[in-house]
Order: structure tokens, then sequence, then C-alpha cells
């Protein structure tokens, strides 16, 4: 690793099960993600979306979305199966960025497994919409920033880098490999 004296960035690569949890955990506690892909000219495109389930097995670590058979996306994906998704939890000051790959599925007793009613505001016709299909990201890597989230850290950090010049530690940050 090069390193670049930014501690906000600098961070270890990690492969552990620990780490693998965090991942999963700081996924489960963030309620959007920003879910990203990219057009013929490898311009990145963004849009708010929601995993609905997080698949974990002793070969794949897979996140789940529901959307829609004529989105761009699903274009996108066609043409180019790398993904970002970017994950923020400002209360607690958790932040995570995935990359990995995604496939289109149209599997109707999948779909029906993983609806829940909510959806219902994107799909009003419910699970049975022959529109709606699955998104399955299998997961390459994620990086993570767990940052102390309180007023009194957030002061501390702001006096030591004015006494010091050195800025705070940004938290516990790591890369994992999936």
């Amino acid at each position: 690793m090069t390193t670049s004296h930014d501690p906000s960035t600098d961070m270890d690569v990690r492969r552990d099960s620990d780490a693998v949890d965090k991942v999963h955990d700081m996924i489960g506690k963030a309620q959007f993600a920003m879910f990203g892909t990219y057009d013929a000219e490898g311009i990145c495109h963004s849009r708010p979306m929601a995993a609905v389930h997080q698949e974990r097995d002793s070969d794949v670590e897979a996140l789940w979305f529901f959307t829609r058979a004529d989105s761009r996306k699903i274009a996108e994906i066609g043409q180019d199966p790398r993904v970002t998704i970017d994950y923020a939890d400002p209360s607690s000051q958790n932040y995570i960025s995935v990359t990995g790959r995604a496939e289109i599925l149209d599997d109707r007793d999948r779909i029906e497994a993983l609806w829940s009613e909510p959806l219902r505001t994107w799909f009003p016709d419910g699970s049975g919409d022959p529109s709606i299909r699955l998104l399955r990201v299998v997961m390459d890597t994620a990086e993570y920033w767990d940052s102390p989230s309180s007023a009194m850290v957030f002061a501390y950090g702001y006096a030591k880098a004015r006494l010091t010049g050195e800025p705070p530690s940004p938290g516990d940050v790591a890369q994992v490999e999936l």
C-alpha cells in the first residue's frame, strides 16, 4: 500500500471473518445506499436504493435489490456488470463503499420470497408485477469508516488538529476483500 499520509483513506486490507461481519452489520444498519452503474462511456450514474436481503454463505457475499425491467440501471448492467454501492449512516458516523458485479434476475419465486409490503411504494401492483426484476450484487470489496461520533470526540479532534497540525484519527478504517 502506498502511504498518502491521509488517515481517512489509508487503510489495511483485511480478509478475516470479523471484518466481513462488520461490513454486513454496517450495511444492515444503513437504510439506503447510492447504487452506481456505468454507462457505455464509463460514466457512473448513482441513485438511492435499499438492499432487501444480504446473502452470506461460504463462497459468496451478496446484496439483493428490487428494480424495474425498463430502468436505466438494467441497461447499464447489461453492458457493464460493475457496480458501486455507497452507504452512509451519519447518526453514527459510519460509512461503507462496496464494489461488486451485478446480475439481473427474473426469478418469480425469489421475488415472492424477498417481497415485503413497503416495496409496494415503488411497485404498486405488488410482487406479481411482471416488470419487477432482482439485482443480485456479488460483493468484491468493501471499504468502511467507523468513525467516533460524539460531539466530545469531534471537539477533541479539532483541538488536537489545531494544536499539533495533525488531523485526528478517522476511527476504524479498512478495506475488506469479500
